[in-house]
């Protein structure tokens, strides 16, 4: 009914049967269903969601009715002739070229095979794709006198957890009764991350030398990675591998480029400053 009557006041008759159907006009101007889509698609997810709560996609087309009014007062007004807004168009216009050319690039010049995949990920296994969730905990103490005290309080049964409140010197994990949270690799020094890869489920480390003290260590978790896991993981070292091969493509194909342009430099030193607030002509101290 909303369309029929917009049509209506505009004096206009529906699209043609080969064209796209118009939702609304304007002051004469169609606003038709493939540009609503287009418009629509363009949207995150977020915003898309926003007006599903807000009025659904009858709220998105009142929104580009407005935006239509204000556009074509812009007009009117001849804000779109200034040399600010064509300037913009212009910079705006050159950057989808070049997004463009990227994209272009991508398609028909980047692929990767599944030999570098599995290269890929022999590479970068230790680091990304563990065979295991790790969860541990730490006590931090200054002397090897209060490690092994501590360690015999562990020992008779003491709680961890509020041993290493009351005990550890490390701020960052005291108040959580030492937890490291999930454990992945290299994220330790090498001392403590050995007894972490290393130690059962339950058991506490001898003290350890560190660089603060001495460490009581105490794995608290160890479960096997899950398959879901894994396979995101292996789709994260897929999209590094594809963005890495992109990145050098992309390098080699400008300077590719640059040998066959002919490029005259100006001494540029005299007009941009080398450090921030110097002023062009005049050294640096």
């Amino acid at each position: 009914m909303l369309v029929c009557a917009l049509l209506a006041m505009a004096g206009c008759t529906p699209a043609a049967s080969d064209e796209s159907p118009v939702l609304a006009v304007v002051n004469g101007k169609p606003i038709t269903q493939s540009e609503f889509d287009v418009r629509w698609a363009e949207l995150p997810e977020s915003r898309q969601a926003r007006y599903q709560r807000e009025g659904g996609k009858k709220k998105f087309l009142e929104d580009m009715i407005a935006r239509e009014l204000l556009l074509q007062e812009a007009r009117r007004l001849g804000l779109d002739q200034t040399t600010a807004v064509r300037e913009k168009a212009q910079r705006f216009q050159e950057q989808l070229a070049l997004d463009e050319l990227v994209r272009e690039m991508a398609r028909t010049h980047v692929q990767v095979t599944q030999d570098e995949l599995e290269d890929y990920y022999m590479a970068h296994s230790s680091a990304v794709l563990a065979t295991e969730h790790i969860r541990a905990a730490q006590i931090i103490v200054p002397t090897a006198v209060q490690a092994l005290d501590v360690k015999n309080q562990l020992e008779a049964g003491a709680d961890f957890a509020k041993l290493a409140q009351k005990f550890s010197t490390d701020q960052a994990t005291k108040y959580r009764g030492g937890d490291l949270g999930p454990y992945r690799k290299g994220a330790a020094p090498q001392e403590i991350e050995a007894a972490i890869l290393t130690q059962n489920p339950g058991t506490v480390s001898e003290p350890i030398k560190v660089a603060a003290g001495f460490a009581l260590v105490k794995v608290t978790s160890r479960d096997p990675l899950d398959a879901r896991s894994a396979h995101v993981a292996r789709e994260r070292l897929q999209q590094e591998l594809y963005a890495e091969k992109r990145r050098k493509q992309f390098e080699e194909f400008l300077s590719s480029l640059r040998s066959k342009a002919a490029i005259r430099m100006a001494d540029a030193s005299r007009i941009i400053p080398d450090a921030p607030g110097q002023v062009p002509g005049v050294s640096a101290p």
